[in-house]
């Protein structure tokens, strides 16, 4: 920039020393001084008029051929077009061909920008949610009315970090018999993208899934609770033979573990059918706590200690056998997978997040690759040990329903051989302070 002021300047002293010794050749100087500098004067005004009216035009074609400074800014005008017109068809070609490979994916695309307003979606979106071309520059919740998805994008565009919020199942806009999943993921200020999948194989197979487990189940106890009361007959009536004892406490002993088993199985289907949040009751953490804990000294039959620490009472929102069950399992699991001897410590404590209810053990631990399957039906970490124990492979898996059903989760640090530390996350909207009630 300054090499150009610099021969601009120096082309005004040119015409100016031009001009003047013209001017003492004529004895003029003064008006041929006066006239140059016009020329010059009315030359930059032409060259800028040129420039202002390719600008006008809207920059069609090459600027215009100046000369002096106006040549060099027109030059580099023409520069930038070239860029950015090539940078342009490049932009152009790349979305292209991600527009391309979009509409050959099965799952939904939908981008949204304006705080939800459609911007652009893929053909398999289009046709799952039944949107038209005109329909652009509308909020996808005038397409989506389910309230649960409308819950959803919003938590989604106020909380984009948040990483346990998981997908919406919902049934498709005018058509019930087909099922979405649908996960919104906010980039930008006010944009997001929609992922929607159609999930109905999968919803039809989990149902058949549920009533077939829901209904063995329930086929199971009425033969179960005959053998059961048989068995008992026979150890306590006095006629059976006494070298019959051992194999009928073997046979008492898996007809208590059968029927626990089937009581989890009908449990986990009632969790999984019934509506979330339904509950209203209204429960007392502390004396919770110590009815489970009561209830873990019984288990543990006085081999460990158990100890209960909760400095400041409120009261949960929720459905009270269920948020037993939550509270007990993680109980009986430490009373089960701790050495005779280990404490085992009960806290809740309360803060900003809301309500953290922990059970603390001196157990065997768990190595941390097995962390994330927990909660799966029937994972053990260690099947000989589980089987001993006594356990039926549900009791987290219960935890976790009962958590998705309370808006809460659970998180879970361990080391082998330092024992482990369950956490259940409760939301502040859950919580009613003793104080406050």
């Amino acid at each position: 920039m300054l090499d150009r002021s610099i021969g601009e300047f120096s082309r005004f002293i040119v015409i100016a020393l031009g001009t003047t010794i013209l001017g003492f050749i004529t004895n003029h100087w003064w008006l041929a001084l006066c006239a140059g500098l016009t020329c010059y004067l009315f030359w930059l005004l032409y060259q800028q008029n040129r420039f202002d009216r390719w600008l006008s035009n809207g920059r069609r074609g090459p600027a215009p051929t100046n000369f002096g400074v106006w040549g060099d800014i027109s030059d580099d005008f023409y520069r930038l077009q070239r860029r950015h017109r090539k940078e342009k068809q490049k932009l152009h070609s790349m979305l292209r061909r991600v527009q391309g490979s979009t509409s050959a994916l099965r799952e939904g695309i939908v981008a949204l920008e304006d705080e939800g307003n459609l911007a652009w979606w893929n053909p398999a979106a289009g046709q799952m949610l039944r949107l038209q071309t005109d329909d652009a520059g509308q909020p996808l919740v005038n397409f989506v009315r389910d309230p649960r998805f409308v819950e959803h994008m919003h938590q989604r565009m106020l909380e984009p970090n948040n990483k346990t919020q998981e997908p919406i199942t919902l049934p498709a806009p005018g058509d019930d018999s087909r099922i979405l999943q649908m996960e919104v993921t906010r980039f930008g200020q006010d944009e997001a993208l929609v992922i929607v999948r159609d999930v109905t194989r999968l919803h039809n197979l989990e149902q058949m899934r549920r009533d077939f487990v829901a209904n063995v189940s329930h086929e199971l106890r009425t033969p179960l609770t005959v053998i059961a009361g048989y068995l008992e007959t026979l150890q306590f009536s006095g006629q059976a033979p006494s070298n019959w004892d051992r194999p009928l406490a073997q046979m008492s002993d898996q007809t208590v573990r059968m029927t626990s088993l089937v009581n989890d199985l009908l449990l986990l289907a009632r969790l999984e059918t019934s509506e979330r949040d339904s509950g209203r009751d209204r429960v007392s953490v502390r004396e919770l706590m110590e009815r489970v804990a009561g209830e873990a000294r019984s288990l543990s039959g006085e081999r460990h200690e158990i100890s209960v620490h909760c400095a400041e009472d409120c009261t949960l929102t929720g459905d009270a056998g269920e948020l037993h069950s939550a509270f007990a399992n993680l109980a009986f699991n430490a009373v089960k997978y701790s050495p005779d001897g280990g404490p085992i410590e009960l806290r809740w404590k309360t803060d900003s997040a809301g309500g953290h209810y922990s059970v603390k053990d001196s157990g065997i631990g768990i190595d941390p690759m097995h962390i994330p399957r927990l909660t799966e039906r029937f994972y053990r970490v260690d099947a000989g040990r589980s089987r001993e124990s006594g356990g039926t492979g549900l009791g987290l898996a219960i935890v976790k329903h009962v958590l998705l059903r309370h808006g809460a989760n659970m998180s879970v640090t361990s080391m082998p051989g330092r024992g482990s530390t369950f956490i259940l996350n409760f939301p502040i909207k859950k919580l009613t302070l003793a104080s406050s009630a």
